[in-house]
């Protein structure tokens, strides 16, 4: 008789490894006790070993059963990956999908046309909010996926990070600093900076903290609008000077220039696609989409 595993027979195994009782892994596999006994049988006399210790008490694994679980574990999540990759679930007739209002990236827009005219029959519903907002919106199960600011705290979600943004300056055209090329966080030292409060972003927050702390840059902060028009509107009139992601720059105002800073990317913003973990199929028809507009 042939002593080789075999799937069907390690996830019987499995059954009753986990449930330490035929009775109990039987009803979980919708079967009599009688064939599932017999498999473990058939499959302890291929194996030439016991698996099981049977008696009036229970059910307990021999040491060859307990040295055989954990590859019976592994097995069975193979499966069910391999599975879930093979029966990617579409979408649903309505996708609510969240875009972070941290950023403004070109490939945010016709993001819901996209989806529409690659799955039609999907509406697509989007909602603009803080990333922080738009993750408790994901956890409560009021939104499928959501585009967020990274980094940001998404535990118990599955995030893949899909872009990266430097951080650049929006200076007045008027200030000395408007005719470099670059600009350091050094040569920012001084002057007054919006920036945003701790509670709409305290990821980001905290990670912009600890690269200003490497640099020495102490910053004089001033309160950063929720508007970005009127952000940008405070700089051309001299207020103060902003620390915004690259993708602003493409809002075109009188009186503002923009500058690339000379820390590059050590100060960025990443821009990740947020889904429960369970949403596979959501999470790679949504990011096939932003990939697609990426290219345009």
């Amino acid at each position: 008789m042939s002593n080789r595993l075999d799937s069907r027979s390690l996830l019987l195994f499995l059954a009753v490894a986990d449930a330490l009782s035929f009775r109990q892994a039987a009803e979980t596999l919708h079967l009599s006790q009688p064939p599932l006994s017999r498999a473990i049988r058939e499959l302890e006399q291929r194996l030439g070993t016991r698996l099981f210790d049977r008696n009036t008490k229970g059910v307990t694994l021999t040491p060859a059963g307990a040295k055989l679980l954990p590859y019976a574990r592994n097995l069975a999540k193979l499966l069910r990956e391999a599975e879930a990759a093979l029966t990617t679930p579409g979408l649903p007739a309505d996708l609510r999908l969240g875009l972070t209002s941290a950023v403004e990236p070109a490939w945010f827009r016709g993001l819901e046309q996209r989806v529409q005219e690659t799955h039609p029959g999907t509406v697509v519903s989007i909602f603009s909010d803080t990333s922080p907002r738009l993750i408790r919106q994901l956890r409560a199960g009021k939104l499928d996926a959501a585009f967020i600011a990274l980094p940001t705290d998404a535990y118990g979600l599955d995030v893949r990070e899909l872009d990266r943004l430097p951080m650049i300056v929006a200076i007045p055209s008027s200030h000395e600093l408007a005719k470099r090329r670059k600009v350091g966080l050094a040569d920012l030292a001084g002057e007054r900076i919006f920036w945003f409060e701790r509670a709409r972003q305290p990821a980001f927050y905290d990670y912009c903290q600890t690269v200003f702390f490497r640099h020495g840059f102490i910053p004089t902060k001033l309160k950063e609008p929720l508007d970005h028009h009127v952000l940008l509107g405070d700089v051309a009139r001299g207020r103060g000077i902003a620390l915004l992601p690259k993708s602003f720059s493409a809002l075109r105002r009188a009186g503002v220039v923009y500058k690339s800073l000379i820390e590059g990317e050590e100060l960025s913003v990443g821009i990740g696609l947020a889904s429960p973990a369970d949403r596979p199929g959501v999470r790679e028809i949504v990011a096939a989409a932003a990939e697609a507009n990426r290219r345009l």
